[in-house]
């Protein structure tokens, strides 16, 4: 089944005549028969009704008439969003951590909403790992992360830093320093994450002992740490966006190394107007920091 048949099968249905449908496609009735003959053959049923000199569509061809119509109509979307001058449309599929995700992305996402209506985004969240998978196998076309990651089949692009925030339970004192710190319990994301990685770069030179509970969530941290149950070091991004529920103060210290986030693609991925938009609206945000 070839997408020439469908063509010469929609106008002939269209025109009801073989004829006619030679004249508006500038090739021989005869070619065109052939071609109806064998796409009929194919299928093993009859597409027309042959009578007289005319042709009537068969039940059939009417059910199949739907078909092609949408095939027809999605081969040229598909011409459409592949134009190098055509606004972004068609599916993206988007993933993030998910500090970036509840951090930095929200506003980011209804920009880009309203900017590109005809693209229907689809996002979703997970570890770092999992995203570049994903990236790898062509499943997302794009994702924020949090590592610098290594990958002969994928593209990288400095977005942010994000600066680190230890945050505690508002009644939990003042933290001048990291001996403050002394026998609290750790509340983080589990092993991979960057910043809990972050977090024992930062403490171990002061000779603190890490006692860390995963828990993988920054809803929960941030829940357990507003109860009291121990402090954590979460991006800064995310921090703003839920002091305001009170019960949580951040700390920040000069020796807490920003880490540098990123945004990866897979580099055989060809022409992608979605995406690319997607990535230029990233870099116009945060300036390529």
């Amino acid at each position: 089944m070839e997408l020439a048949q469908l063509t010469m099968f929609k106008v002939v249905a269209d025109q009801g005549s073989i004829v006619r449908a030679s004249e508006i496609l500038h090739c021989v009735p005869s070619n065109i028969t052939n071609r109806i003959k064998q796409l009929e053959q194919e299928l093993g049923v009859q597409l027309f009704i042959r009578k007289g000199r005319g042709l009537i569509i068969s039940p059939s061809g009417t059910l199949f008439l739907d078909y092609t119509n949408r095939i027809l109509a999605l081969c040229q979307e598909a011409c459409r969003a592949l134009d190098a001058d055509a606004k972004p449309s068609g599916v993206l599929r988007v993933g993030a951590i998910e500090s970036a995700a509840t951090g930095r992305l929200p506003a980011l996402l209804a920009k880009y909403r309203q900017q590109h209506p005809a693209v229907e985004m689809q996002f979703s969240t997970a570890t770092w790992s999992q995203l570049l998978a994903e990236v790898v196998k062509h499943t997302l076309d794009g994702a924020v992360v949090a590592v610098n990651v290594e990958h002969p089949d994928v593209e990288r692009s400095p977005i942010y830093r994000e600066e680190l925030v230890v945050i505690a339970a508002s009644d939990s004192g003042v933290i001048h320093s990291p001996l403050d710190l002394q026998g609290r319990t750790w509340l983080m994301w589990p092993e991979g994450c960057p910043y809990r990685q972050s977090l024992q770069r930062w403490l171990t030179p002061h000779g603190l002992e890490v006692n860390i509970t995963s828990i993988a969530s920054y809803g929960t941290i941030l829940g357990c740490v507003r109860a009291g149950e121990g402090v954590s070091l979460v991006p800064k991004g995310l921090f703003e966006q839920f002091k305001n529920i009170g019960g949580i103060n951040g700390f920040s210290f000069a020796d807490l190394a920003p880490v540098q986030n990123y945004f990866i693609c897979n580099k055989h991925t060809g022409s992608h107007p979605a995406k690319d938009s997607f990535a230029a609206l990233l870099g116009a945000e945060y300036h390529l920091a």
